[in-house]
């Protein structure tokens, strides 16, 4: 397991690290990134990629509920609030046509190991309509015994009967928003919940033997202090969850136009975001909780730590995962589905994403083809962000490349390595227990497709 101590960056003051590498990079759930999908990848060719699928091997499903009761401010996600009751059970007749749609290309009845649904908050859905998911997921799709069913939950809207079905129908991982219980940053995001919220929604999870329950924190939001993110950790630690995903708030109000609600002048600045990141993970090791990754936290007898620790973690467009599928097929606005040939988009609004399905057709988007160029930068990246070193001689050969090829990475190294971030010996580069935070910043080094001189990415730290 992870014994490493977090600490503080000891080659210079978190001041100078943030001036010299503090930039603008992707998060790298995959690569290439979202940001060169093209229409080139478009219904025909997302249709033969889904009909070459092997049928020997499992695969995962997402599916996208983009609906909130309420909308936060700092939300970076495809959702939307709603109130009445038809909107979402018409989503749900629509998902399960294009699921239905998905079944007439598909090669057989292919074996799923895992269902992730993600939002926006998938908890708006009824028991009824849960029940209806589930019905054609198992028709379209052999659920293996003992499958991984996940579900994102917002806690203020959660109840013991939606928990009950769930568990009824086999979820076994729960993630819960909390982000920050002080009062104080909870109205400047426009999300407001109490610990008593929490608590009774993992009592709940807890009573229907869900066995895994992460709480998803955020630290680097407006009016939020190292204190209250402290304070938050130590509340919501005495429900002793098995994972806590701590995130850094991304304020990209070009791409997320509510963000504007939020008052600029009052986030933390870089340097504060560093701190508030750093504390929190001191504290997480304190109690007990292995580091994963760049912001996730885990019980060493959880899968996500036991993954780490046996060099299976990955990361999809999830985050951080021990799923062992390749191939996750993405159902509803904006899913993202990851083949064997490359990604896939669906129409990403709501309104266009219903009026392809209700036309009989795939709502696919854009995507992105891959190249033995792609695969070899993408194995370096992920590794790196999940194992923070890798054998870059051992890509080359995994890959049939040369090392010379990614000279120009390897020359821009140099003040990372100055800075005690990173180190390169032999053909091992390391990002260093110092260097965690900047490790998107190392990762963009190989980033062939990274426009450095765009604004679209938000900041590493």
């Amino acid at each position: 397991m992870n014994a490493i101590v977090p600490r503080p960056c000891a080659a210079a003051a978190p001041s100078e690290l943030i001036a010299r590498h503090d930039g603008r990079a992707p998060r790298y759930t995959s690569y290439p990134t979202a940001a060169q999908f093209t229409s080139d990848v478009d219904a025909e060719v997302h249709q033969q990629w889904l009909a070459a699928l092997p049928t020997d091997e499992g695969v995962s499903l997402y599916l996208h509920i983009p609906f909130c009761e309420r909308l936060c401010w700092y939300c970076g996600c495809n959702t939307r609030a709603v109130t009445r009751r038809e909107t979402i059970s018409g989503y749900v007749d629509l998902l399960e046509t294009e699921l239905a749609l998905a079944e007439s290309v598909l090669p057989g009845k292919l074996r799923a190991k895992s269902i992730h649904f993600g939002g926006g908050t998938p908890n708006m859905l009824s028991p009824d309509d849960l029940t209806q998911l589930f019905g054609v997921l198992r028709h379209v799709f052999d659920v293996t015994p003992g499958a991984q069913i996940a579900a994102e939950l917002d806690p203020a809207v959660l109840t013991r009967e939606w928990v009950q079905a769930a568990a009824f129908h086999g979820l076994t991982r729960a993630s819960l928003g909390v982000q920050d219980l002080s009062p104080e940053v909870q109205a400047a995001v426009n999300r407001i919940e109490s610990f008593e919220v929490i608590e009774n929604a993992v009592g709940w999870l807890r009573e229907a033997n869900v066995g895994s329950i992460n709480l998803d924190l955020m630290y680097g939001l407006p009016r939020q202090t190292t204190d209250s993110v402290i304070n938050t950790l130590d509340q919501v630690l005495s429900l002793r969850p098995e994972r806590i995903a701590l995130f850094g708030y991304a304020h990209v109000p070009w791409m997320k136009s509510h963000q504007r609600l939020i008052d600029e002048g009052a986030l933390p600045g870089s340097e504060e975001r560093f701190v508030q990141s750093e504390a929190a993970a001191a504290y997480l090791f304190a109690a007990g909780y292995v580091r994963i990754g760049l912001d996730h936290y885990a019980l060493p007898e959880d899968g996500l730590a036991v993954a780490q620790a046996e060099g299976r973690l990955r990361r999809n467009f999830q985050g951080y995962t021990d799923d062992p599928a390749h191939t996750v097929l993405g159902f509803g606005a904006s899913a993202i589905s990851q083949l064997p040939q490359g990604f896939v988009q669906n129409l990403t609004t709501e309104r266009d994403w219903r009026t392809a399905v209700s036309a009989g057709h795939l709502p696919t988007a854009r995507g992105v083809e891959l190249t033995d160029e792609d695969r070899f930068r993408g194995d370096i990246i992920g590794q790196l962000m999940c194992r923070f070193r890798v054998d870059l001689d051992a890509v080359c050969a995994d890959h049939g490349r040369s090392r010379d090829e990614l000279a120009f990475a390897l020359s821009h190294l140099t003040p990372l390595e100055a800075d005690g971030l990173a180190e390169l010996s032999g053909s091992i580069l390391t990002v260093t227990e110092n260097g965690r935070p900047f490790v998107r910043t190392v990762c963009a080094l190989f980033d062939t497709h990274l426009d450095r001189a765009a604004q679209r990415h938000a900041r590493v730290v």
